[in-house]
């Protein structure tokens, strides 16, 4: 079961694949300068993820005049994450969760997913400037998405 709402928000350190290299992802970097969106999807290179991940970089702008970094997590080595951002112009920033420590410490690890093992389920968490989950949403099937107006809604509250 995922974290709930009022929690204090589990730290991470995550490694990013850009064009510079990898790159160090830390919660604790945001903690007093913005409010953070997790977005923890399954897998890259999949149908649902690709959609979701199109979309909220589509929307970036929305989260960021709330003031909203937004930080999407799933278990693929960043150099998949890398070549599938490119492949479908996915601006987000993608953090590597490879080791599963993250998802395991809020709460999303699935145990397996149609036989491709463990892997996180699909959830968003939004965790205030203070480092308190505000919201906290983990979907009934991977193929459901989080509710995206209920995410901005607790940004803006």
């Amino acid at each position: 079961m995922a974290i709930s709402v009022g929690t204090r928000a589990p730290d991470f350190s995550l490694k990013s694949k850009n064009a510079e290299g990898l790159a160090d992802i830390r919660l604790a970097d945001y903690l007093g300068k913005s409010q953070v969106v997790l977005l923890f999807f399954p897998l890259a290179f999949t149908s649902v993820c690709t959609s979701e991940m199109c979309d909220v970089s589509n929307g970036l702008g929305a989260y960021e005049q709330l003031g909203a970094k937004v930080i999407a997590i799933s278990v693929d080595s960043p150099f998949a994450q890398e070549a599938w951002a490119k492949a479908n112009h996915i601006t987000t920033t993608i953090a590597s969760d490879l080791n599963k420590k993250t998802a395991t410490a809020y709460g999303t690890l699935l145990a397996d997913l149609n036989g491709l093992g463990s892997v996180s389920a699909r959830a968003a968490f939004v965790i205030g400037k203070d480092g308190v989950i505000k919201y906290a949403e983990q979907t009934p099937t991977p193929k459901d998405l989080p509710n995206f107006e209920a995410i901005k809604a607790a940004l803006a509250a």
